[in-house]
């Protein structure tokens, strides 16, 4: 597993080579090994320097003691696993249960925790995060280096050596805006510090063209409108207080040849609706996403049967999917099992 090399010697064979005093017996020898080290680090592309949130990230080798936040996500460890650097994490607080890709959550479950005593925002607090001794910590957005909310900043993990990254859109910690495009982002920033950029792209690749396929077999036909929530889930003071609005879902959507029947319920990604609002909207398919719920499909039927006036519950349309539905590397997943509900004759 890489390691930093100490400063002290950083440093040393920096002098070395700007002064050229470093001239001893072994200066032949050394001169040589020098020069192996220096086409090993351009073989690498480090160092590599990302521009996250106003912050200058420099990452000078790859990473070997990762931790990933919670942060109510799966996007930062799923997107590891991708690239095949899972051996880098020694601490990961992610997890839906379930997945739309074969072998991830139980790949997720089998990942070490750090045995960490979560604070009340269930995430890492300030004194186990740095005695966890990391050298990269992802969080899915700043939110998870607020110093008010018992976390280390970015500046006292800097100070102990870790470098630090927030996921794309979550700087103001806003994801109305997020699309699938984010998702990239991702992949193509994690790439980048773990030299594995080759592989990103081989995946970005294979998303778009799934995606274009399945979105050219949709194109010009009628969109149905589509209620997104999750399930068995309160974030409000109403009934359903869970219902998608703005963000990446709407980009799946719409690639998968439909539109959020609540898109203008909301300014932000969620929307707090009374029942009678929903009852009032047409509901042409049902997509319920599953945030640790084992049997989400079980809540998509319990509300198909409590709203019988829907179009969805007339023809039981609906489709549940957990993290495909989020910032990820599988948004083409939900795009294809989105289409195929929506558009069954067509994909």
């Amino acid at each position: 597993m890489p390691k930093k090399r100490p400063v002290a010697i950083a440093l040393a064979g920096a002098l070395c080579l700007v002064t050229a005093a470093c001239t001893d017996s072994s200066t032949h020898t050394d001169g040589v090994a020098d020069g192996k080290a220096a086409a090993a680090a351009a073989n690498t592309g480090y160092p590599v320097t990302l521009e996250n949130c106003g912050v200058s990230e420099e990452i000078t080798e790859e990473p070997g003691r990762v931790v990933v936040m919670n942060g109510a996500s799966v996007a930062e460890v799923s997107t590891l696993l991708a690239l095949g650097v899972q051996d880098r994490i020694v601490a990961n607080q992610q997890t839906y249960g379930m997945s739309e890709v074969a072998g991830r959550a139980a790949a997720i479950k089998a990942l070490p925790t750090g045995d960490v005593k979560l604070n009340d925002a269930y995430d890492i607090p300030r004194e186990a995060m740095i005695g966890l001794r990391p050298d990269l910590v992802l969080s899915t957005t700043s939110y998870g280096f607020d110093e008010r909310n018992g976390f280390a900043t970015r500046e006292q993990l800097g100070a102990v050596g870790a470098n630090t990254y927030v996921s794309p859109q979550g700087c103001d910690q806003d994801t109305s805006r997020m699309t699938i495009a984010d998702s990239y982002t991702l992949l193509r920033d994690l790439g980048k510090v773990f030299d594995r950029s080759d592989e990103a792209e081989k995946i970005i690749a294979a998303s778009e063209k799934h995606i274009a396929e399945v979105a050219a077999k949709v194109k010009g036909e009628k969109q149905p409108k589509v209620m997104v929530l999750f399930s068995n889930m309160a974030m409000g003071g109403n009934d359903f207080s869970s219902v998608v609005a703005k963000g990446i879902y709407n980009d799946i959507l719409a690639k998968a040849g439909g539109s959020n029947a609540f898109e203008n319920a909301s300014k932000t990604s969620f929307a707090d609706l009374s029942k009678e609002k929903v009852a009032a909207t047409d509901v042409d398919a049902l997509v319920v996403i599953g945030y640790n719920d084992p049997n989400p499909a079980a809540y998509a039927k319990k509300l198909l049967k409590e709203f019988p006036q829907w179009p969805a519950a007339k023809t039981n349309t609906y489709v549940a999917l957990s993290d495909s539905m989020y910032l990820g590397p599988s948004n083409d997943l939900a795009v294809e099992k989105i289409a195929k509900a929506l558009h069954p004759d067509k994909v």
